[in-house]
């Protein structure tokens, strides 16, 4: 990866999100040249801002549901790679907006293939979707990448629909076994629920968390028991990176769905990450209030990873507690005013010390 990306021309959709906000940071580290397009960051301690996004890419404000807008910049643009982040990524927020979750969730990427389809510049498409893609049948083993996709509120079935809009597009327009017709490779990705500095989204664990930190107050957990696979961003984007590349050197052997998700120990109730956070915070208490009708959320959720491991060469290497520790102090350090363009570069450089001291130390 170190020399693959350098030079290379790279969409990121959503990159004004936490997780495309960090995938173009690390795109341009790596040396890309890298054009996103997204909505208006949420909120102004984003790490969109912090990472200072705008002065590393092609900022763009575009909607994915809006095919002409795609279309237009993937033909000016001409990306080699894109990276599909662009969604609605919250469950409680998909029961108060279903209709604009399943308008970027599944027609965002139906545009976003079809303009695709009507260029010529793109090789490899990573579509990143969810854990939550699976028929959830609260099994105590992880998912596999061959599971029964469903869903039970608005996120999980939209994302579920994305998959299947990507099957559907991979076998009537970029089937494998006619790369050579149309030379596109289509892969899908399934990460577990990714931590890290600069994620500020509404009821989502960790920003809570921090928010109610840094005020003072007493932190509000709604599930303290559901089980959820719990890893850092760097570990998933590792992985969506590394699939780019494999599915650059074989096309058709790469194009599918791959999980991307912590080791076993990462797999934790939520209850316990909060004893992680609030210990490496420092100080802090957390209760569980009493919630009138609750929405569904599912109580046991993990992921089978075998495939990327064995097939894509990846695997986890942060352990539950350093990926806790990592993301806490990415916040600590931006409510200190540090500089968080070089503390991001420091983190990565730790992260990539668990890599392969042998690279960091040549780089």
């Amino acid at each position: 990866m170190l020399e693959y990306f350098k030079g290379r021309s790279v969409l990121v959709t959503g990159h004004t999100g936490f997780k495309g906000s960090w995938l173009t940071f690390w795109l341009n580290r790596l040396g890309a040249k890298v054009t996103g397009l997204g909505l208006d960051p949420k909120t102004a301690d984003d790490s969109y801002f912090y990472l200072d996004i705008p002065s590393i890419c092609d900022d763009l404000r575009v909607d994915v549901r809006n095919y002409d807008s795609l279309l237009a910049v993937i033909k000016k643009c001409k990306p080699e790679i894109i990276f599909h982040l662009a969604a609605q990524p919250l469950v409680l927020e998909s029961y108060k907006n279903p209709l604009f979750t399943y308008e970027t969730n599944v027609i965002g990427i139906a545009n976003l293939l079809e303009a695709i389809r009507n260029t010529s510049s793109v090789k490899q498409a990573v579509i990143i979707t969810t854990d939550k893609v699976y028929e959830n049948k609260e099994f105590i083993w992880g998912y596999r990448e061959n599971d029964p996709l469903g869903g039970y509120e608005p996120y999980g079935t939209s994302k579920a629909a994305a998959e299947m809009v990507v099957s559907g597009y991979r076998h009537s327009f970029f089937n494998p076994e006619k790369y050579q017709e149309h030379h596109v490779s289509v892969a899908t990705a399934r990460a577990g629920n990714v931590i890290g500095g600069g994620d500020w989204a509404e009821n989502r664990i960790l920003p809570d968390c921090i928010r109610s930190l840094i005020a003072g107050k007493t932190i509000e957990v709604r599930n303290p028991t559901a089980i959820r696979p719990w890893q850092m961003v760097l570990e998933a984007l590792g992985g969506y990176l590394l699939l780019a590349e494999k599915m650059s050197k074989e096309p058709g052997k790469y194009c599918e769905a791959w999980n991307f998700g912590p080791g076993l120990a990462g797999v934790q109730n939520v209850g316990e990450l909060v004893n992680k956070v609030v210990e490496c915070w420092g100080e802090g208490n957390w209760v569980t209030p009493n919630i009138q009708n609750p929405k569904y959320e599912s109580g046991l959720l993990a992921l089978d990873i075998s495939k990327s491991t064995l097939k894509l060469g990846w695997k986890p290497v942060l352990s539950f507690q350093e990926a806790v520790e990592l993301t806490v102090d990415w916040y600590k350090a931006q409510s200190a005013g540090m500089n968080m363009v070089s503390f991001t570069h420091t983190q990565m450089d730790v992260f990539g010390q668990k890599i392969d001291p042998q690279v960091v130390k040549e780089k």
